[in-house]
């Protein structure tokens, strides 16, 4: 059975249970002393209809001052107190979503785009908190405040009482109504505003494509028919909340005037004393503000509601990849032996990898090539957890990768993949990215063995350089590298990189393999490569065709035997014997 919103929302508030129930009994305070001020009001009339008594008046006035001052506080920490666990609830819950986020698989970020993600991250959660804390807060200000005016009113004088409190049930039909269709409509309003935040995102990251290929006009049209449905949304929730808000005015006018009306007729009949007739009317006023907030409540609490709908769908997704309830201990470092034992890999739309079985040494540097799309890069991604098989064993030093916990897995792989990712941060903060405390010493070496050396004094501030995002200031060859100084800075067990050297030239990549020879000597190595002078000097070349190791070998059997390594080979011969004409 799926849990309400106030179920899900729970655990959260009972771990400020003790501030809340504080704030609540701030709130009761004021709305108890809110009650009594009438009354007092009341006495304080009859006192002078019934006989002047000024020093009766006096005490009287005192004692409201008094009450009001004490309110007063009561208001000021119930405010503070219930704000304030609210601002912590969301703290806790932005903490709860991050961390469930980084846990998700690659499968989830295909199916949500990151611009929908982040309006979820801030506009949703902060609907979510304006339920918590203001929504419970009026909410339950407004109908204690109701119910204590109505108990006072009903003791002094029921009859009347409820002649003013008849067009209540309209006011409830009012708010169901109403409320629902606010609800419907600002989901409506938060799935809009996902598409336009998606829409900012891709074209702000994609702004170099947008620009190459002149679709700045396209995008701005395509930006603007987003913006226009977004108005239109709004509009319309304004439109409800427009005929919401003067209904339930119009219904305490109607009650204003039922109290005028009886209530004159009972005064002038002798029934009630004038101080009960003002009593009344004072009541009626604090019964505005409940009226009118409960309408205001129901906003919020709707409007929360749906963005916790939209937060739930993400932090109930479940992640794919996690650790067992008992994971195997690693061998620290593992020594590195890799197995595939019949590993197959399926998509919704195409069978990535078929029955796979392959072994790779310990310590041993492995090459592995194929046609774009044969499921290179699937096959090393198993070895980090970063996916898992549809059926078959991935295993490490013996033990299956799905018996250990892929956070411990992951401390020992270096992995260099086929799109470089770099943060908006000096470049050193960059290739340090996963070492924590490492040192200037380190990171430099790790820049000179990624071949970055050479670029560090063409940068502003050599490596406190900062790089933009993406690494948008830097171009594909020293992103490539900086990725690969990232990787080398772990002393991995073991080294994947996937085409990692595709964006340097021929030279380059000679240089960095050669400094790179003394880095993969006694750890394990997977290269993925189309070119082959990246891979000739591997132990061992694997060749995957449609997801199956079509051939292995190294590089001299694997030229000898004339298959798609041979003929990639001599295409890349020519290629060169081409260019030195």
């Amino acid at each position: 059975m799926k849990q309400t919103a106030w179920q899900f929302v729970s655990p959260y508030l009972w771990r400020y249970r003790g501030r809340f129930a504080l704030g609540l009994g701030a709130l009761l305070g004021k709305d108890v002393l809110s009650a009594v001020l009438p009354l007092v009001i009341r006495t304080g009339i009859d006192a002078l209809t019934a006989r002047f008594d000024m020093s009766a008046v006096l005490r009287l006035a005192a004692l409201l001052v008094l009450i009001s001052a004490v309110k007063g506080v009561f208001q000021y920490w119930m405010r503070v107190i219930i704000i304030g666990v609210s601002r912590d609830i969301e703290f806790d819950l932005r903490n709860d979503l991050f961390a469930h986020l980084v846990r998700l698989d690659q499968a989830f970020y295909g199916r949500f785009r990151t611009g929908d993600l982040m309006a979820r991250s801030t506009n949703d959660l902060n609907a979510v908190r304006m339920m918590i804390g203001p929504g419970v807060m009026y909410w339950c200000e407004t109908s204690l405040t109701f119910v204590l005016a109505t108990a006072v009113m009903l003791w002094v004088d029921w009859p009347l009482a409820l002649i003013a409190l008849a067009p209540a049930p309209l006011v409830s039909f009012a708010v169901v109504f109403f409320g629902q269709r606010i609800h419907d409509r600002f989901e409506k309003i938060q799935r809009q505003f996902s598409d336009i935040s998606s829409r900012v995102q891709e074209n702000l990251s994609g702004v170099r494509v947008v620009r190459a290929y002149s679709q700045e006009s396209a995008e701005m049209r395509h930006f603007e028919v987003l913006n226009r449905d977004y108005i239109h949304q709004n509009l319309a929730l304004a439109k409800i909340s427009t005929l919401f808000y003067p209904l339930l005015q119009a219904l305490i006018g109607v009650s204003f005037l039922l109290v005028l009306w009886a209530g004159g007729y009972r005064l002038l009949a002798g029934k009630i004393s004038l101080g009960s007739f003002v009593m009344f009317n004072t009541y009626m006023g604090m019964l505005i503000w409940p009226m009118i907030g409960m309408g205001w409540v129901v906003n919020l609490v709707q409007r929360g509601k749906a963005s916790l709908g939209r937060l739930r769908e993400l932090l109930e997704e479940p992640p794919s990849i996690a650790a067992p309830a008992a994971p195997k201990p690693l061998l620290a470092p593992p020594r590195g032996e890799i197995e595939f034992r019949e590993v197959e890999v399926r998509y919704p739309s195409r069978h990535a990898l078929a029955g796979i079985h392959l072994s790779i040494q310990a310590g041993s540097t492995v090459a592995i090539v194929g046609h774009t799309g044969s499921g290179k890069s699937t096959l090393v991604s198993l070895i980090p957890r970063l996916i898992d098989p549809t059926s078959g064993q991935v295993l490490l030093d013996g033990v299956d990768l799905r018996e250990l916990d892929p956070l411990e897995l992951r401390r020992h792989i270096g992995y260099v993949p086929q799109e470089t990712f770099l943060f908006s941060a000096t470049l050193a903060g960059n290739i340090a990215f996963g070492v924590p405390g490492a040192t200037r010493e380190q990171i430099q070496e790790a820049a000179r063995l990624a071949g970055l050396e050479p670029d560090l004094e063409s940068l502003p501030q050599g490596l406190d350089t900062v790089i933009g995002e993406r690494g948008i200031t830097l171009s594909g060859g020293q992103k490539q590298r900086t990725a690969i100084a990232r990787a080398i800075l772990r002393n991995p067990a073991i080294l994947i990189l996937d085409d990692a050297l595709s964006a340097v030239d021929t030279l380059t990549e000679e240089r960095i393999l050669n400094a790179l020879s003394s880095v993969m000597r006694g750890r394990t190595t997977i290269l993925i490569s189309h070119r082959v002078s990246t891979v000739r000097n591997a132990g061992r070349i694997i060749v995957i065709e449609h997801g199956v190791v079509a051939e292995q070998g190294s590089h001299d059997e694997l030229v000898r035997r004339g298959g798609y390594y041979a003929d990639l080979y001599n295409k890349q011969l020519l290629e060169e014997e081409l260019e030195s004409i």
